[in-house]
């Protein structure tokens, strides 16, 4: 399948500054625990339990999960990876106490950067907004491993459609967010990602609470 430049942008296109400012609230308060039916405080624990002080975040959104989360020290490295500058721009400067590093890329295609290695990447939210089939999704983790220190972690979170328990609404909202391409997750199962990670990581843990798969893998 070839993916045009469109078609990755699409996904992101919606995080406008205002859209960021609504996100907290609208997103993570309403439609993450009331459609896709998982409370946010399953993703913080995930953070704190798994986030370390040397950690790059891909795909930032309003950068409420690093800014609740706990680091296991005052002074970490964290680093803000995103393809929508508007996203790198207001998570950095809501965590500015960090002094993060920024860098935008798009993940479906190799990164070439040469920086120190990451013990912990954060991936939350991401994939679902990805276009192309779960399958060819799955080539970020070839990516972003690449990014990893030996026995590194990436740990974060999707919206599956395939595998998942749904109702009307969320049936609705997930048309509504495909429709408009925000989502690109219609054929996105569960065991294909399961699938995927166990391929490409050493130790892998994957839990569901509605329709979102939480995942833990271990190079």
């Amino acid at each position: 399948m070839n993916i045009t430049k469109e078609q990755v942008e699409a996904g992101q296109a919606v995080y406008t500054p205002r859209m960021l400012g609504l996100y907290d609230f609208f997103i993570l308060r309403v439609i993450v625990p009331y459609i896709w039916k998982c409370p946010i405080g399953h993703r913080l624990k995930l953070y704190n339990a798994n986030i370390s002080s040397n950690h790059l975040e891909v795909g930032v959104g309003s950068g409420f999960y690093l800014e609740k989360t706990i680091f296991p020290n005052n002074n970490p490295r964290l680093a803000l990876m995103d393809l929508n500058p508007n996203c790198l721009s207001f998570t950095a400067a809501r965590l500015s106490r960090y002094k993060p590093e920024t860098y935008r890329a798009n993940i479906l295609e190799p990164i070439d950067l040469d920086i120190d290695k990451f013990d912990t990447i954060g991936l939350n939210a991401v994939i679902h907004c990805l276009p192309g089939t779960m399958e060819t999704k799955l080539v970020v983790f070839d990516h972003l491993k690449k990014l990893l220190n030996p026995g590194g972690v990436i740990f974060g979170s999707t919206v599956l459609n395939i595998g998942v328990e749904k109702n009307s609404l969320t049936n609705w909202f997930m048309k509504y967010y495909n429709d408009r391409k925000i989502f690109s997750n219609l054929d996105d199962d569960l065991l294909t990602l399961e699938r995927g990670l166990k391929e490409r990581f050493s130790n892998t843990e994957l839990e569901v609470i509605g329709t979102v798969a939480i995942f833990r893998a271990e190079l």
